[in-house]
């Protein structure tokens, strides 16, 4: 290990062929900016993660839900793998369209699409909330 270095800090797309990919490793995926940052001029989103420490509680369940989440913010199909099974292909849309039982191996099939174009949060992130919010607490103060 002592022959690693960390790579530049914006990184660029993984390609397949001429598919651009943005991969994200476990938890990543529940950071919406982080995600529209990396992931917002890719074709295709991909996160592995090992959601087993999560035991039987609804942990891989949120998990999964925040990667739907990703999904439809970005408007990019979204392949999701686990080795808990809470593994699926996800549309931009955000809809389910294959998956694999919890706790069960299991292969998944289906398409993706790969698709470019950006969304209002694939442009902005996070922002518009922030300003909001800052808008609402000067707004909302106590002038007394």
């Amino acid at each position: 290990m002592s022959q690693f270095s960390a790579g530049p800090a914006n990184q660029r797309p993984l390609m397949a062929g001429d598919v651009s990919i943005a991969p994200f490793i476990c938890y990543e995926v529940v950071y919406p900016d982080f995600v529209q940052r990396y992931g917002s001029t890719a074709a295709l989103l991909v996160t592995i993660s090992n959601d087993t420490w999560f035991g039987k509680s609804v942990g891989p369940w949120q998990h999964f839900q925040m990667a739907r989440y990703r999904a439809v913010e970005l408007e990019r199909d979204l392949i999701r793998g686990t080795n808990d099974g809470v593994s699926a292909l996800i549309s931009a849309e955000g809809l389910i369209t294959s998956s694999a039982e919890q706790f069960r191996e299991a292969v998944i099939t289906g398409n993706v699409q790969p698709r470019t174009g950006q969304t209002p949060f694939a442009l902005t992130g996070s922002l518009p909330v922030w300003v909001f919010s800052l808008i609402m607490l000067v707004l909302g103060r106590d002038r007394a």
